[in-house]
């Protein structure tokens, strides 16, 4: 799934061929996406701004109407230049024409056009947590957020989008690797200052990678190179260790870890015995 660092990019390429434009044409292969559009009048209005919130993709209307998408696992954008003669793709959740530029969307398993009421509390992008990209970011509010998460590991905790938004599996291995901290202490174990270091460490590690595109980067590594994502079964870059794989929570996502390197906390709320980075 792509992770804020990619969303961001994909808003800031969406954004520049976009905003400003009027739309000329709105289609969807979701019929009630059309119909929507039609229905707030859309088509004729000019897109103001494309903006990423964690991994979630807003394009905002003239007069408050927004269109949401999600790409899922699968999803994307592209954009092409627009010919008069191009057939539109039928099987495209959306495509935006402008006119010059066609933006298209496939494969996202959210797309949806919000009217602006619907916009301003909508269920899932009302509950999002502090946007790890966004220009206020705060660790002090992601810390608050990820502390009522008190009960859950802190792998489970840095993937809730309600408590932060934007970071995802890959960055999630690397910040609990480089915070020397184990991912399967609970946050309740965690003291104020190792979580107001995850939040800033994995803030620090997505705008690392909000340039242009190429191999992510990691502290410390070459680009392309990364420090426990992936290699289970390969040694530690540090210790030498074998980096081990474990599936947790509900959705069981992936986990990579240095059992050296981050030890656990006891559940009586010992101190962190694993050696922070």
């Amino acid at each position: 799934m792509p992770e804020g660092d990619t969303i961001w990019r994909t808003a800031r390429a969406l954004h520049a061929a976009l905003a400003g434009k009027a739309v000329l044409a709105l289609a969807s292969s979701e019929p009630a996406v059309t119909a929507v559009a039609e229905k707030l009048g859309l088509i004729g209005r000019t897109i103001e701004a494309v903006e990423a919130r964690g991994k979630h993709l807003l394009f905002r209307f003239a007069g408050g109407a927004v269109l949401h998408t999600h790409q899922g696992m699968r999803g994307s954008w592209r954009l092409r230049r627009r010919a008069v003669t191009a057939r539109r793709p039928r099987s495209a959740r959306a495509v935006i024409e402008t006119a010059d530029v066609v933006a298209v969307c496939s494969l996202s398993p959210v797309v949806e056009v919000l009217s602006p009421s619907q916009a301003a509390v909508h269920p899932v992008l009302a509950r999002l947590g502090p946007d790890l990209l966004g220009p206020g970011f705060e660790p002090e509010a992601a810390r608050r957020r990820l502390r009522a998460r008190g009960v859950l590991e802190i792998s489970v905790a840095l993937l809730d989008q309600t408590a932060l938004a934007g970071i995802g599996n890959v960055y999630k291995s690397e910040v609990l690797y480089l915070c020397g901290v184990s991912p399967f202490t609970r946050v309740r174990d965690l003291d104020d200052a190792t979580l107001e270091r995850l939040g800033a460490r994995a803030g620090e590690m997505l705008r690392r990678n909000v340039g242009p595109g190429g191999p992510r980067r990691v502290p410390g590594l070459a680009p392309g190179r990364l420090w426990v994502y992936r290699r289970s079964g390969q040694p530690c870059r540090r210790c030498g260790t074998a980096i081990q794989r474990a599936v947790q929570g509900e959705q069981a996502r992936s986990t990579y870890f240095c059992p050296v390197c981050q030890r656990s906390v006891d559940s009586a709320g010992g101190e962190l015995t694993s050696r922070a980075r």
